[in-house]
């Protein structure tokens, strides 16, 4: 399946959206990618085949949102605690990981004109060197979009970006680059992937 709807909205789509954009819409929406292997189950499908079900709704999704207006959108899409699952899980969630961000390259001209911009957060050494040149090669394609940010919550746990955080404040002290009471929460903020 697309990123990108096809076709036009329906009369009633379109009717639902003008309805909703009467009211207050957000300016950031969060999505956590759950519930696809009970899907898989209760449906008697591979995992595989929940998981890249539970991708087709966050793409009808995130294309409502871009109705919307709703200009950032994150998605928790694969915590490091993933890994611990079944090593073919885990394959199976990175191939299809590879799938839709080449999709997004193919998808390009969709992708900048609906100007969005794609910017994945988490612990990027943790995934195989081929994915993560992938990820880079979208991010710098859509660097300069600024109509809609997607945050694609990919090997991450907040734990983790924590930890990460720390290690630079601290690596940046040892460094003598920055003296102990440069250290705040604004640092600490600028410090974290997003």
């Amino acid at each position: 399946m697309s990123w990108f709807r096809d076709s036009s909205l329906t009369w009633a789509q379109l009717f639902c959206v003008r309805l909703l954009k009467c009211g207050v819409i957000p300016q950031h929406a969060a999505f956590i990618m759950d519930g696809n292997r009970r899907y898989a189950k209760q449906n008697n499908v591979k995992k595989i085949d929940g998981h890249s079900k539970g991708f087709d709704k966050l793409s009808e999704t995130l294309q409502w949102c871009l109705d919307l207006g709703i200009s950032e959108v994150t998605v928790y899409a694969f915590s490091i605690e993933n890994f611990k699952r079944s090593k073919e899980e885990v394959e199976d969630l990175l191939e299809l990981a590879r799938q839709k961000f080449q999709r997004l390259l193919e998808e390009r001209e969709k992708l900048m004109e609906n100007g969005v911009r794609i910017r994945v957060i988490g612990n990027m050494s943790l995934l195989p060197l081929d994915l993560t040149r992938l990820i880079a090669e979208v991010e710098l394609l859509t660097k300069d979009n600024s109509k809609a940010i997607l945050n694609v919550a990919f090997a991450y746990t907040a734990r983790d970006e924590m930890t990460e955080a720390f290690k630079k404040i601290v690596e940046a002290h040892q460094s003598s680059d920055l003296d102990t009471s440069d250290i705040n929460i604004h640092l600490l903020s600028q410090s974290l992937y997003t």
